[in-house]
């Protein structure tokens, strides 16, 4: 049986581009630039290589400064080199949404133990951009309409084809969540889907209670393991 890195690798490099964007937008795929794929690879190697499925953390789409540079959702290069263990040369910028979940992954034991259990994706899963800023998918109804195709491959393929859980998804987002239920109706492809705030926003907005975020993130993943 293949491992969960022999499926992942291949539908994260091999995702096309969109066809077409509303004026102004751009989508990059990261995993394709030659210092990121082997960054990905040893991260897929060292932590999804038993054939299990997992239980799917999806934020929104990847940004510049987190998986755009490293290639693993939701880690920043300073968490790839300092959580991870994997040396890398890119510039230690740290982002928000990275120094959350790792809080989240030490808490649950450290990474070896996390990822036995999780993947961590994205519902679109390239970066988008406008004017050189990060840009979210839902951000303009003309960009989820362009979309629409795109990220209904995308969940298909990383619930099929990579393999996750089926019975629960987490969603990372309030917003995010409104569309992947709206997909899973569509596409019934997980029976339950918990959703939770998105690292981001807790970093920016209450980060006065972050102690208390982490925990409440600890206790719905533990509960799903049970």
């Amino acid at each position: 049986m293949t491992s969960f890195a022999d499926r992942l690798l291949p539908f994260l490099t091999n995702f096309p581009l969109p066809a077409a964007l509303p004026a102004g937008v751009s989508a990059e795929s990261p995993y394709q630039q030659p210092e990121v794929q082997p960054l990905l690879t040893a991260f897929a190697r060292q932590y999804y290589a038993s054939p299990e499925p997992r239980v799917a953390l999806l934020g929104i789409n990847p940004g510049r400064f987190g998986s755009g540079r490293t290639g693993v959702a939701f880690t920043d290069p300073v968490a790839l080199a300092d959580d991870c263990g994997i040396t890398n040369a890119l510039p230690r910028q740290r982002e928000l949404s990275s120094q959350f979940i790792y809080q989240v992954v030490a808490a649950m034991g450290g990474p070896a133990r996390f990822y036995q259990d999780f993947y961590l994706g994205s519902l679109y899963p390239l970066v988008l951009l406008r004017e050189e800023r990060n840009y979210n998918y839902y951000d303009a109804p003309a960009l989820t309409a362009a979309l629409a195709d795109d990220m209904r491959l995308s969940l298909q393929q990383q619930v099929l084809e990579v393999g996750l859980r089926r019975s629960v998804a987490v969603c990372l987002g309030r917003r995010n969540a409104k569309y992947l239920q709206q997909l899973n109706q569509e596409l019934t492809l997980f029976d339950h889907i918990e959703v939770l705030d998105h690292p981001r926003y807790l970093m920016q907005y209450k980060r006065r209670g972050l102690p208390q975020h982490v925990a409440r993130y600890v206790e719905v993943l533990s509960a799903l393991m049970e």
